[in-house]
């Protein structure tokens, strides 16, 4: 995917030792070792969100009810804000899919804002009058938002150009592309489910430990709970911060369940697949930690407690009694479902503002308000489902290749009888 990559450098032979040593990019060209990539654009009230991915083998089916199904879910949640209420989002496909399945080539998807409407001087890509650049800009940057970061590293006093980009609105055109690398994972019998384990104080029962049954209708609970007693203390939590003009954060947690076991690799750092998922989940907005299975709890647990005992027995073959690991050891899949949990902070626009300062003046001020939400926690599952199929579609694909779906079954069917001859029953 795109937020993974391993670099490798050809430099030209007729280049000199000192030439190579320093890596002269003007003499050498860069490779992404990614097989499945993607790449979004657009602002939060520009005219579209799009998203470009690259990778996905011929033959994959694509549905468009369901992508339009997952950023329904992005979208629904308790706690979410206004702009939830006026946006209807649906994919349009611009490239890559012929009646019904993939070509092989690049896929482009378009998604529109229908809030451009209100925002069209302000976000006009023309130039504008000084009263359009004003209205809506942004003056004082939100303690815990990139509004302050962002105008150190671009140089501009005008907040809006920072907001726009760094809006999670952005994670709109993520979901409809995890909804393709979720296709691909069906086509080879894997699947994604999340749900909230927590949300301020409330927590569900049973934590993270929840099986996988019990979460085929996560979707039924406002706050994308499998428990319902604390589903209902979780509203309450998400009901007081609203009437305190607050927000409040809390964990999820993602599971794939059926996915081979062989893939990621521990040669080298960048390759190991517990990290890539990591760094996928951290990239969602206010996701602020990330654990694969009981990881959190690993430092307070010793060894002989923590680690998953290997049995074996003529009818299964190899099986794990518990999975504390969350299905990965030594950056590979071993065959059991893979969990991981992301911590989601508070999100930073506050009703009731925090102190900040104006950049133009630098006189004290209140943080600026936006529209926003006061719980993100459950729509946060549904993009976490997008960025885990996104980095387990890439390894996958890095594991069997393939140019189409039935060449990519084919070498996986090879590679699971091999293994089945290793560690199956016998």
């Amino acid at each position: 995917m795109y937020a993974h990559r391993a670099v490798t450098a050809e430099c030209h032979t007729t280049a000199s030792v000192t030439q190579r040593a320093f890596l002269d990019t003007t003499q050498c060209v860069l490779h992404d070792a990614s097989v499945l990539r993607f790449l979004t654009a657009g602002e939060s009230h520009g005219p579209a969100l799009s998203v470009i991915v690259e990778g996905l083998p011929a033959g994959v089916p694509v549905d468009r009810e369901a992508i339009d199904a997952d950023l329904r879910r992005r979208q629904g949640g308790y706690g979410r804000g206004g702009r939830m209420q006026i946006e209807k989002d649906s994919v349009e496909v611009l490239s890559g899919v012929r009646h019904g399945r993939t070509l092989g080539s690049p896929v482009a998807f378009l998604i529109r804002n229908k809030d451009h409407e209100n925002w069209k001087d302000v976000m006009a890509p023309e130039p504008q009058p000084d009263a359009a650049r004003e209205r809506r800009r942004l003056k004082y940057p939100r303690p815990g938002h990139a509004d302050l970061a962002g105008a150190l590293k671009y140089g501009t006093d005008d907040l809006r150009n920072v907001l726009e980009r760094a809006s999670a609105r952005e994670t709109t055109a993520r979901v409809a592309a995890g909804a393709l690398a979720k296709a691909l994972l069906r086509e080879v019998g894997a699947g994604i489910r999340s749900h909230v384990v927590r949300i301020g104080g409330a927590s569900a029962e049973g934590g993270a430990s929840i099986p996988w049954e019990a979460l085929a209708d996560v979707d039924q609970s406002p706050v994308r709970c499998a428990d319902a007693r604390a589903a209902e203390a979780m509203i309450a939590e998400i009901d007081r911060a609203k009437k305190d003009g607050d927000s409040v954060g809390g964990v999820v947690e993602v599971v794939a369940r059926g996915v081979p076991a062989g893939l990621g690799a521990f040669a080298q750092w960048d390759r190991r697949l517990d990290g890539r998922i990591a760094q996928a989940l951290m990239s969602i907005h206010a996701v602020k930690a990330v654990a694969i299975g009981a990881g959190f709890e690993a430092g307070e647990t010793r060894g002989a407690s923590f680690h998953d005992e290997i049995l074996w027995d003529a009818e299964h073959g190899i099986a794990r009694p518990t999975n504390r690991a969350g299905g990965l050891e030594g950056g590979i899949t071993n065959g059991e479902e893979i969990r991981a949990r992301a911590v989601v902070k508070p999100i930073p626009t506050l009703l009731v503002a925090l102190r900040s300062v104006d950049l133009r003046s630098k006189e004290p001020q209140k943080a600026s308000v936006e529209r926003s939400d006061t719980c993100v926690v459950p729509a946060a599952g549904v993009v976490a489902e997008a960025m885990l199929a996104l980095v387990l579609g890439d390894a996958l694909l890095e594991k069997t290749g393939g140019d189409s779906l039935a060449e990519l079954v084919s070498h996986l069917e090879t590679t699971r009888a091999q293994q089945r001859e290793l560690a199956g029953p016998r």
